[in-house]
C-alpha cells in the first residue's frame, strides 16, 4: 500500500494551439470550459475518482470532497 502514485485536482480544461502557448505571458487569461464555481475532479494516475470543492482551512487551501465515483462510471465525467 505504499506505493507512490500521481493525485491531480484539475479546476479546469481548455484546448489551446501550441502558437498560442507560446505566446503566454504572466497576467495571461485562458477560458476555461467549466462555469465559475463548478466542483474541482479528483485524479489518481490519470483516473477521475472525485469531485469536490475548494476550502480554506486556516492559511491553507484544500478541497472537501463531495462525490466519490462509482467504478462503472468513472470515464462519464
Amino acid at each position: 500500500m505504499d506505493v507512490p502514485c500521481p493525485v491531480d485536482f484539475v479546476l479546469g480544461t481548455t484546448t489551446v494551439k501550441v502558437r498560442e502557448c507560446a505566446q503566454f505571458e504572466p497576467g495571461t487569461v485562458l477560458r476555461l470550459r467549466e462555469a465559475a464555481g463548478s466542483d474541482l475532479e479528483v485524479r489518481v494516475a490519470g483516473v477521475a475518482i472525485a469531485t469536490g470543492e475548494v476550502v480554506i482551512v486556516d492559511e491553507n487551501v484544500g478541497l472537501r470532497v463531495g462525490r466519490i465515483l462509482a467504478p462503472g462510471r468513472l470515464g462519464d465525467l
